[in-house]
């Protein structure tokens, strides 16, 4: 077998489920009315309809949140509502999700129907407080459920299934697909309201069949930097949305394309994870989401192009912030370089950027992080977890000494009492040290989808593997490993030395291979024979295609 025939064997990606896998058919799609509460929901919004009721779209500061409200927005307008507000809350304010001072100033404005996107669930007494001001609400959602679902009008929120239906789904797809149950759980906040779009479709006119597809650009950018898997309908609405993004008719997607040196032609999903969504998050981590949303909802180019520009120096200020909060919270981590969870704090660490530092120490000690900003008697933190330790588990298990604090088991938040820290720091450990867990940091190694040699690397493999984009969770890039080949040249670079490039060769065949921020034993001499997990890409530099590869992890081979 070729190599890209190796790959796909490994990925259990042969016959029919090949063919549907490397070519969505957007025919394919689910029912929207197998979701909880659709039928209800659409029956309300076609009531506001009739009545041209005030609607206000509740959204989140994140790229998730931000991107469905647009949908929304869009999809409205084109359904003939008349009276449609978008509410973005603050992180520094209201924080994550509803709240009853939010709700009220909502209701003040004559709304009567909100409808939540990427939250909600849990929402239960700001809903109640909703009613009671005579505010009905549709949740839209696709975070953890409530046992008892809160008094909306709808809460269409796919994981309410996995609640009612454990042991139909496997990996968050239906086991049997004869059942009427929806059949993929694991849609972001912006896949469920596109589906709310798609039922709406059957009901309302003025968005007429097939052109719901021009809202695939906003779906694509959302599911991927939510890092939802991208299987099923995920990987159906990325792969048609980049080609929508490729050829978008929003201003500000094209501004915001243009200051990330993002090439339409090319976008990828990667372009978005890494070049177009933190320069939209940086908004709301350092001020507030409005600009982001200001951005997409721009008409006028010239508009887009300045908003744009405002994220990019926003994006910029934020590097700079999370760098020296970084570099702070290295020297705080080395004083606790013996704990198996590291837990740093400080003044001054905005709690909107300290997720990102979490995940940097992550990577770095290949430790479980919590990262707290002191404000005074209160603190406030991000965690970052892998492998078997569930950061909100841990949060959990110190109910006693914090404030309030949840999440998931990768990545969770938490807020307590500056005084009880080093508390919090012992309990967490703690935690760790009772599950007994073992050889943790080797689930941060990548792991090869197949063992090759330098000859068989060429451009033709790569043009293959771009084939099974978009890559994100769920669907990674290939990771190739040879063993027991030459380092025949090293070159240091940075203004650090802190990136490397290396030249192996084997049976020779020669291969270069760049890491950035490389850890250092990376940094080996030559003639020393090195294994090698890596990505195969093109370099291109004026006018002149080479093979190369980005180097993952390396290992000596005595």
């Amino acid at each position: 077998m070729s190599l890209i025939e190796q790959i796909l064997a490994a990925r259990g990606l042969t016959g029919d489920k090949l063919a549907g896998f490397l070519n969505p058919d957007y025919e394919t799609r689910h029912d929207p009315f197998l979701l909880p509460d659709m039928a209800a929901a659409v029956d309300r919004l076609v009531l506001a309809r009739e009545r041209q009721e005030s609607i206000t779209i509740y959204g989140d500061y994140d790229i998730d949140g931000l991107t469905a409200s647009t949908v929304l927005v869009d999809a409205f307008e084109s359904f003939g509502f008349e009276s449609v507000e978008v509410f973005i809350p603050n992180r520094f304010v209201e924080g994550y999700g509803m709240t009853v001072d939010a709700v009220e100033k909502i209701a003040a404005t004559g709304t009567k129907l909100i409808v939540t996107v990427d939250c909600g669930s849990l929402s239960e007494t700001e809903i109640v407080r909703a009613a009671e001001l005579g505010v009905d609400v549709i949740v839209t959602d696709h975070h953890n459920v409530a046992p008892v679902q809160p008094p909306a009008v709808a809460v269409i929120n796919p994981k309410r299934l996995l609640q009612d239906f454990p042991d139909k789904y496997e990996n968050y797809i239906l086991k049997d697909k004869s059942e009427r149950l929806y059949p993929f759980l694991d849609l972001p906040g912006v896949g469920v309201a596109f589906k709310l779009v798609q039922a709406l479709q059957t009901r309302l006119d003025g968005l007429d069949a097939g052109q719901e597809k021009w809202l695939l650009d906003l779906v694509a950018l959302g599911t991927v930097c939510d890092v939802v898997t991208l299987v099923d309908e995920n990987r159906l609405h990325v792969y048609w949305g980049l080609k929508v993004l490729a050829k978008t008719r929003r201003p500000g997607l094209k501004a915001l394309m243009a200051v990330a040196r993002v090439e339409p032609a090319s976008v990828n999903a990667r372009s978005l994870g890494f070049g177009l969504g933190p320069r939209m998050n940086a908004a709301g981590r350092l001020e507030t989401a409005q600009f982001s949303l200001d951005m997409l909802l721009a008409d006028d180019g010239m508009l887009a192009l300045e908003k744009a520009q405002q994220l990019d120096d926003m994006n910029r200020a934020r590097r700079l912030e999370q760098d020296r909060i970084f570099q702070e919270a290295i020297k705080q981590a080395e004083e606790y370089i013996d704990d198996k969870v590291l837990v740093v704090s400080g003044t001054g660490w905005s709690h909107g950027i300290i997720g990102i530092v979490a995940a940097k120490l992550l990577e770095k000690y290949k430790k479980p992080t919590y990262v707290l900003e002191e404000m005074g008697d209160e603190a406030k933190g991000s965690a970052r977890s892998y492998g078997d330790f569930s950061a909100a588990d841990a949060i959990r298990a110190s109910d006693d000494i914090i404030t309030k604090g949840g999440g998931h088991k990768l990545a969770a938040g938490v807020t307590l009492p500056t005084a009880n820290i080093a508390a919090f720091r012992q309990r967490v450990n703690q935690f760790y040290s009772d599950k007994k867990f073992t050889d943790q940091a080797k689930l941060l190694l990548p792991k090869a989808d197949i063992v090759c040699d330098f000859d068989e690397i060429n451009e033709q493999l790569i043009a293959e593997i771009e084939q099974l984009e978009p890559f994100g969770s769920g669907n990674p890039a290939p990771i190739l490993q040879t063993v027991k080949v030459e380092v025949s040249h090293i070159r240091q670079m940075g203004d650090k030395g802190q990136h490397v490039k290396l030249t192996v060769e084997k049976n020779g065949v020669s291969l270069q291979m760049l890491a950035f921020n490389a850890p250092e034993h990376f940094f080996v001499g030559v003639g020393e024979y090195v294994d090698l997990w890596f990505e195969p890409n093109i370099n291109e530099w004026q006018g002149r295609r080479t093979v190369e590869a980005r180097l993952l992890h390396l290992e000596k081979n005595i």
